[in-house]
C-alpha cells in the first residue's frame, strides 16, 4: 500500500543524483559541527542544504535538474580525479612518483634504487632524484 504510494508519487518526479548526494553529506558536516559549536548559522545552513535537496529530488523540472547535476560534476571532476590519484599513489608501495620540474609531467620510478637520473618523456629535461 504505502509502496505503490511512493511509486505514483515519486513519478516524473527527478529523484537522486550526484549533486543531491553531496548536498546530504554538506548536511551532515554542517550539522556535526553545529552540534559541537552551537552557531546558529551553521544550523541553518545545514536546514537550508535539507530543502534545497528535497526540492531538487521532488522536483518536476526534470531538464533543468540534470543541468545542474552535469554543472556539478564537472566542477568536481578534477577534485574527484586528484582523490583517485592520491589512494592510487598511497598504494601503490613499489614506485616513487615525481613531476618534471621543467614541464609537471608525472612519473614514476621502482622504490629502492638510491639516487636515480630521471628522464623525462614529455620535454626530455633529466634530473636527479632519490627513490
Amino acid at each position: 500500500m504505502i509502496r505503490q504510494f511512493l511509486t505514483r508519487f515519486m513519478t516524473g518526479r527527478y529523484g537522486m543524483d550526484q549533486l543531491n548526494i553531496a548536498l546530504m553529506v554538506g548536511y551532515i558536516l554542517l550539522y556535526l559541527l553545529f552540534c559541537i559549536t552551537r552557531l546558529l548559522v551553521l544550523d541553518l545552513l545545514s536546514l537550508a542544504l535539507v530543502f534545497i535537496t528535497l526540492f531538487r529530488m521532488l522536483s518536476r523540472n526534470l531538464e533543468r535538474r540534470r543541468q545542474e547535476n552535469l554543472r556539478f560534476l564537472q566542477l568536481s571532476r578534477p577534485l574527484a580525479q586528484a582523490a583517485k590519484t592520491l589512494h592510487l599513489r598511497l598504494k601503490d608501495r613499489e614506485h616513487r612518483y615525481f613531476r618534471c620540474p621543467n614541464c609537471g609531467q608525472q612519473m614514476r620510478v621502482p622504490r629502492g634504487k638510491g639516487n636515480i637520473t630521471v628522464h623525462c618523456r614529455s620535454c626530455g629535461a633529466t634530473f636527479q632524484e632519490r627513490s
